[in-house]
């Protein structure tokens, strides 16, 4: 099971990283706490203070089409925000 999905890049999770110390990943569904904390310090070398998680529900979304409109969801995910130790940093752009 792979347990770190992606890191989220958005700008609120970029301000909870640039006030806070906070970052945003989208994790497996089926992964707890100690096993987001445990992939994350060995990936990135990192100390963890704490990890939240939450369940992003799925949007409804809808287009017009020429066969009328048509409508489904995005898929929900979980997602984990991580507060690192003080003067910890999390580098994402190192790999490219």
């Amino acid at each position: 099971m792979e347990i770190l999905k992606k890191p989220i890049l958005t700008e609120k999770a970029t301000g909870l990283t640039e006030k806070l110390n906070r970052y945003a990943f989208q994790v497996d569904p089926k992964a707890n706490k100690l096993q987001i904390k445990d992939a994350i310090q060995k990936m990135y070398g990192v100390t963890i203070e704490a990890v939240n998680t939450l369940v992003v529900s799925g949007k409804v979304k809808s287009r017009g089409t020429k066969a009328g409109v048509v409508s489904g969801r995005t898929p929900k995910y979980k997602k984990a925000i991580v507060t690192l130790k003080e003067g910890e940093v999390i580098d994402f752009y190192s790999n490219i």
